[in-house]
């Protein structure tokens, strides 16, 4: 089992528990100074300090969430060491394993690199012109990138032939079993033979 760091298993439970990495992390701070701190539903308490780290203990409505020790230079980091380790398999896994659940959508902003069979609700806020391109299959097809976006951030949405003709600019869409790819250096969901778009409302 591959060993995590501590800022990556911070980031894990800022996710798990919908708890903002940047309170989290100040939290974290306050009860080393302070004993104790509250962030969302979780409550922080450190238990012990030596030499060089401190042992904190995490509860959300009194049940133990996690307890294990932070060294001191992970707490006097000037920029936010949680923010930074989000990014990591543990997550992506986790939240594609929630999304999966009963079917449940994820936001925008919980989409990582790498993820798969992505479920989420999104409105169409641009459909550019489709360009025509000879695909490695020998033939000719349409594809564009639609921009959606939720309430947490926007993304590019690719599409090809009849999925451009089948949603219009401001309809709101359900996006079920994508990707997440990067092309050109931007983040890009991509639905393949098993995905689906259908739209929720038009305007």
């Amino acid at each position: 089992m591959q060993k995590r760091t501590v800022g990556e298993y911070l980031a894990f439970l800022s996710v798990k528990y919908e708890v903002n990495p940047n309170r989290l992390f100040k939290a974290l701070i306050s009860a080393w100074k302070n004993h104790k701190a509250t962030c969302g539903n979780i409550s922080v308490v450190c238990r012990k300090k030596t030499r060089g780290k401190a042992i904190f203990l995490l509860t959300s409505k009194e049940r133990v969430v996690a307890q294990f020790p932070i060294p001191e230079k992970f707490l006097l980091e000037k920029t936010n060491p949680i923010a930074r380790s989000r990014n990591t398999d543990l997550i992506r896994n986790y939240l594609a394993k929630k999304s999966n659940k009963n079917n449940r959508s994820l936001n925008i902003t919980d989409l990582r690199r790498g993820m798969k069979k992505i479920s989420l609700k999104a409105k169409v806020l641009k459909i550019p012109e489709p360009k025509r391109v000879f695909t490695r299959f020998g033939n000719y097809a349409a594809v564009t990138n639609a921009l959606v976006a939720d309430e947490t951030g926007n993304i590019k949405l690719c599409l090809w032939n009849e999925q451009i003709k089948s949603i219009s600019e401001g309809d709101v869409i359900r996006i079920e079993n994508a990707s997440l790819s990067f092309y050109r250096g931007e983040q890009q969901l991509r639905i393949g033979k098993n995905g689906k778009i259908s739209v929720l409302e038009n305007t």
